[in-house]
Order: C-alpha cells, then structure tokens, then sequence
C-alpha cells in the first residue's frame, strides 16, 4: 500500500514537473523566459521545453500589427488656435525582449510620444495649413515615432482620423467659406453677363455687317440688272432702227419720205424721261417745208387726175 501511494506520488510530481516544463507558444506569439529572474531566451511558436522551478514565462508578446487609435488631443497651433486631434497608429512588435523591458508599457509610450510630436508639429502650423496638410503631419509623425524601435517596436503607418476645431472656430470659417463663395458666385455671375454683353455686341455687329453687306450686294445686283437691261433695250433699239434704216434704204426713199419719217420720230424722242426740255430742231422747218411740198403735189396730182 505504501509502495502504491509513493508511485503515485512520484507519478503527480513528475507530471506536475512535466507541466512546469512544457510550453505551447500560440502562432504570431513570442513567449520571454526568465531564468533565476534574469532573461534567458525568447520561445518561438510550438512547443517548447523550460527548466520548471528555475525559467518561468514571464510573458507572451502579440506580433501581429496593432491598430491603437488614441483619444482626442488638444494641440495648439501657431496662431493661438486650439484643435482636437484624433490619431491612429499601426504598429508591430519586432523584439518582444526588448518590448518587456525597455518600456513598462509600449502602447502607454507610443501614446505619449505621438502627442508630443503633434504639439510640436502642430505647434509651428496655422490652423489653415494643418486643416490642408495631414500627408505631411502623418509623415513627421511616422519619422518621430520610429524613434520607439528602442522599445522593440516598427511603426508602419500613422494616420489623423480627424482635426477638430472648436464651435466658434467652426463657426468663423464657416462664415468665411460662405463669404468665399458668395464672392465667388457674383464674380461669375458679373463674369456672366459681361459674357454675354460682348457675344450680344458681337451678334449685333455681325447682323449690321451681313445686313449691309447684304444691301451692297443687292444695290450692286439691280445696277447689273439695269445695266444689262438698258444694254438688251438698246441693243433692240439699235436692230430695229438698223433694220428700219435697211428697208429705207432698200425702198430708195426720197427727200420727202425722209422728212415724213423724221416728224413721225420726233414724238417718240419727246417721251424721253430725260427730256424736260424740248427743243426744235432748225432742220424741222425744212422737213415741214418738204412735207408740204409733199402734199401739194399730191393734190395737184389728184385734180388732174379728177
């Protein structure tokens, strides 16, 4: 019975010793080990095997990134301006030995660290340049926080999730952008109508210049036309005394037959538009005085005849 119990005993203490000894380190996970309260070594994921009673795990480290977002800083800003800035870090533990003991708490010291590097970049920027510049504080503030690979730790990306201003800020640029576009708007609405002035001029100027340039060219085509119709009509004045001239000529007209023709022509130059004037000619005495010679031998001609 007593050789029972003292199996049994030493079959608990080696599993109890077997216990102490045996460690199953998570994946992504770092496990520092302490021997007789000094570190000794960093265990890997898997199973490990330690000295029970003389290594104890003091801790295990998570190395995957970390998204820490802060709260709300105020920060003062060079022209006297107070905003709340809100952060988000990412961040990675790349020595879990040194993240054990270099800093008591990591995630406490890249806090602090990043407010300290707002209030200094924040700190020479007016408020329209920090509102309008957030590549370039994430920038410094990533080049200052690389400051904690001290600490064990790589700081991949920082981000400022939001710039507040306070309300009366708010209020006083919202007045101002109101202000800005006001001013905008009315200078494209002037802008507009002195647009639409010059296109309206520019209209009126084209219309008057086709407009008499339409007028000149009609002025100029009904001058051809008269041109051309005067010149048809004289034309056909001209054949029809060629041809009248030709049957004179062909019937061997005499002297009296002339003059009779030459009073018959007289009306028609009267009828001229251009003739306010008439003036007779000293060859119509002549004519008149053939003509009468005409017909008085024609009468003695008939007497005799009768």
């Amino acid at each position: 019975m007593e050789t029972l119990l003292v199996t049994l005993a030493a079959v608990a203490v080696a599993g109890f010793v077997l216990f102490k000894a045996i460690h199953i380190i998570p994946q992504a996970t770092a496990g520092v080990v302490e021997r007789l309260g000094r570190y000794h070594r960093t265990l890997s994921p898997g199973l490990n095997l330690v000295l029970p009673f003389v290594d104890r795990l003091k801790r295990t480290v998570d190395l995957r990134e970390q998204v820490v977002s802060f709260p709300p800083q105020p920060v003062v800003t060079s022209d006297n301006l107070v905003v709340s800035v809100d952060t988000v870090v990412h961040l990675r533990v790349v020595d879990a030995k040194a993240a054990t003991y270099e800093v008591s708490d990591f995630l406490t010291g890249v806090e602090q660290l990043t407010v300290t590097t707002l209030r200094n970049v924040i700190g020479d920027m007016e408020l329209e340049r920090v509102l309008t510049s957030r590549d370039e504080i994430n920038t410094e503030l990533r080049v200052a926080l690389d400051g904690a690979g001290s600490w064990g730790i790589k700081v991949g990306r920082v981000r400022l999730k939001a710039i507040q201003p306070s309300a009366e800020i708010q209020e006083s640029m919202e007045r101002q952008i109101r202000a800005d576009r006001d001013r905008k708007a009315a200078l494209l609405a002037a802008d507009g109508q002195k647009q639409a002035a010059i296109l309206s001029a520019e209209g009126l100027k084209q219309a008057a210049v086709l407009k008499a340039r339409g007028e000149a060219e009609a002025v100029v085509l009904r001058a051809q036309a008269d041109a051309e119709a005067k010149a048809v009509r004289a034309k056909g004045e001209a054949d029809a005394i060629g041809m009248v001239f030709r049957a004179i000529h062909d019937g061997k007209p005499d002297q009296r037959l002339l003059a009779y023709q030459y009073l018959r022509t007289l009306p028609e130059i009267a009828k001229g538009d251009a003739n306010k004037v008439w003036i007779v000619p000293s060859e119509m005495a002549k004519a008149v005085e053939n003509l009468g010679g005409l017909f008085s031998t024609k009468e003695k001609t008939a007497e005799e005849t009768g």
